[in-house]
């Protein structure tokens, strides 16, 4: 089973993302800020990491990097969802190691085609 991390400080969106990837499939963890993530990244080694680029303590930019650089980590697929959608939002996710960037809103279905491409699954 593939497992996925969400990381979102906005409940409504944490809550409808675990329950589309449970449907799908997925082994679902929770993060609500970088801080969080990093800790379950380090305990449950995620295939996949959807996160949010403006979130408390510890932002998307950095979780991000300090996951491309370990060696352990790095091969770990990472979308960025995110409000903040003009070009250089987009082009500064990407440059810093991450599969793809979403923009919210977004279409749940597009997503998880996404997700689906990056881990392989079908």
């Amino acid at each position: 089973m593939k497992k996925i991390l969400i990381v979102d400080d906005e409940p409504n969106i944490v809550m409808s993302l675990e329950y589309l990837f449970k449907k799908e499939g997925f082994q679902v963890f929770i993060a609500r800020d970088g801080e969080e993530a990093l800790a379950t990244i380090a305990r449950d080694m995620p295939d996949l990491v959807l996160l949010d680029v403006m979130m408390p303590k510890v932002d998307g930019y950095q979780v991000i990097e300090y996951l491309k650089a370990r060696a352990e980590l790095k091969n770990i697929k990472v979308i960025f969802l995110s409000a903040k959608s003009k070009a250089t939002d987009i082009e500064k996710g990407l440059s810093l190691g991450a599969d793809k960037y979403i923009a919210k809103p977004f279409s749940t279905k597009k997503l998880v085609k996404e997700v689906k491409e990056l881990v392989n699954t079908k």
